[in-house]
């Protein structure tokens, strides 16, 4: 009986569907029964079946109803395959990468032996006046090879382990919307509290928007002393300079070292997992309010083991839920 009603209910609703709905809904089925009516134990996907659901998913906001075949979220992987294979593609190598001679391999182990103190920008610099053309990013990749005296890693574990209340980090990450465009969120943390205190995103970041960025997140000198931001082109010698009239104090991280800016990536993949694993984003505005919803959440309900089970803004016990279990 129950069924009929909810046979009949069905069918009725279908006469107040616009005539696009239903053909695309009725499009949506025919493709599933058509894939059910191969003849194995599991009917397999083809590449126009995942061309078929990620084009619909695009065009059609129900499509996700009247999925029975996959679940939604292979869907989304699927999506993320093509996105990865799109950039691969626009990212391919054009020409080959000139190959470092043994004497400037030696000369940089050399310098790094007796120069306990000397990072890649330092020896970057010095090889750059000796006259050889290398990119700091490749001084950073020998770099790691070498055993050296002293643990600089210990040394700004140290560092970042003292001045924890008063450090805040900053950094981007991109997100692909439905159309493969690529949208840039950048935000401000603070390692303290683990508080978001500042976020934005945009499809075209430039140095001029992060320095507007950072005058709403710092729009007077605070509690922050120093700011840790990586070796993007966007963190350029404007955004230096404005961090220093504001009073702080920029610390680059080095080369290739996401740990060094561990707070901002451990975030970036709290966000990764817990919201944009399952949404992919329609545009700009869609973007902006997500990520200000998983700010609020963050904020108040998330719990952080850093903060000993607590969430940034001190999330109290339910004292009436805990007594109705009593």
């Amino acid at each position: 009986m129950l069924y009929l009603i909810s046979a009949f209910l069905c069918a009725l609703r279908a006469f107040f569907r616009s005539r696009l709905d239903t053909s695309l809904e009725v499009l949506a089925l025919r493709q599933q029964i058509a894939v059910f009516k191969r003849q194995r134990p599991r009917p397999p996907l083809t590449r126009f079946d995942r061309f078929f659901w990620t084009t619909l998913k695009q065009v059609w906001p129900r499509w996700s109803d009247v999925l029975a075949i996959v679940k939604p979220e292979t869907v989304i992987g699927w999506h993320r395959a093509g996105f990865r294979l799109y950039w691969r593609w626009r990212s391919r190598r054009r020409g080959e990468r000139p190959k470092i001679s043994p004497e400037v391999r030696n000369l940089i182990g050399t310098m790094a032996v007796e120069n306990t103190g000397w990072g890649a920008p330092k020896i970057h610099g010095e090889l750059l006046k000796l006259g050889f053309e290398i990119s700091e990013r490749t001084v950073a990749r020998y770099l790691r090879r070498l055993r050296r005296r002293g643990d600089p890693g210990q040394r700004w574990l140290t560092f970042l382990t003292n001045h924890h209340e008063v450090i805040a980090a900053m950094d981007f990450f991109a997100v692909p919307t439905v159309t493969f465009k690529l949208l840039y969120c950048f935000f401000v943390i603070e390692h303290g509290r683990r508080r978001i205190l500042h976020f934005n995103v945009t499809g075209r970041p430039s140095s001029e928007w992060v320095v507007q960025q950072l005058r709403e997140a710092f729009p007077e000198s605070g509690q922050y002393r120093y700011v840790i931001f990586d070796h993007d082109a966007k963190f350029n010698g404007d955004v230096i300079a404005f961090l220093k009239a504001t009073g702080l104090k920029p610390k680059r991280t080095s080369i290739q070292a996401p740990w060094q800016n561990g707070t901002a990536e451990r975030w970036i993949g709290s966000c990764r997992r817990e919201l944009l694993d399952h949404v992919i984003p329609l545009n700009e505005p869609h973007l902006r309010r997500l990520i200000g919803e998983y700010v609020k959440y963050h904020h108040e309900d998330r719990i952080h083991d850093s903060l000993d089970k607590d969430a940034p803004n001190r999330r109290p016990v339910n004292i009436d839920l805990l007594q109705a279990r009593r």
